[in-house]
């Protein structure tokens, strides 16, 4: 009876360290998804002054 219920145990602790193997795998995509949206918005803040300065020194042409 000991063998056996130490072995569901055994089976048990296995199975949840494979669920918290799988649930830090997602971190991974999580991370280059925030990391993408942070360079999306900081080139969207350089297109923006850029433009903003091209709009400024052609209303300077005479």
């Amino acid at each position: 009876m000991n063998q056996l219920l130490t072995f569901l145990l055994a089976l048990s602790l296995r199975l949840d360290v494979r669920r918290l193997r799988r649930d830090e795998r997602g971190s991974v995509t999580t991370e280059h998804v925030l990391w993408a949206v942070a360079v999306i918005a900081i080139v969207g803040i350089v297109v923006a002054a850029v433009k903003a300065y091209v709009t400024s020194q052609a209303g300077n042409i005479k």
